[in-house]
């Protein structure tokens, strides 16, 4: 891992999400990061990379994911960017209205929403960036 950029391409197969949690763990004691830090760059992650595969390439294994970790003045920026057509963030209902509250799933874009800094979407939506500040 270069101090300034990493990046890590994912087969779209579901059981390559458990590689994550390595890639997370590394980049946490590279920078130091705190233990809330830590755990919602794990969070987020997981669930873009989850979406990325089941949703945006549909676990096609001729398709991959890709991250990219880009180490900023005061944060990290994290994209990751699937090969599927993308979609639209604004029409993903919110999980914790009360006809979806006690649905299972549809919780990931709440989650890195509300766990990261700041959340962004590119390329139609195929591509999400997140920043987490350093302390």
């Amino acid at each position: 891992m270069s101090d300034l950029h990493t990046n890590l391409t994912l087969q779209s197969n579901p059981e390559n999400v458990s590689k994550v949690e390595n890639f997370v763990h590394d980049v946490a004691q590279r920078y130091n990061l705190s233990a809330d830090t830590h755990g919602n760059i794990l969070i987020s992650l997981t669930e873009a990379v989850t979406n990325a595969i089941l949703h945006g390439n549909g676990c096609d294994c001729s398709k991959s994911v890709s991250i990219s970790l880009r180490r900023q003045k005061d944060a990290l920026s994290i994209r990751v960017s699937d090969e599927g057509p993308g979609f639209n963030p604004t029409e993903v209902p919110d999980p914790t209205c009360s006809e979806l509250i006690e649905q299972c799933g549809g919780r990931g874009l709440y989650l890195i929403r509300h766990l990261s800094d700041e959340c962004r979407f590119m390329r139609g939506g195929s591509t999400v960036e997140m920043r987490f500040k350093l302390c």
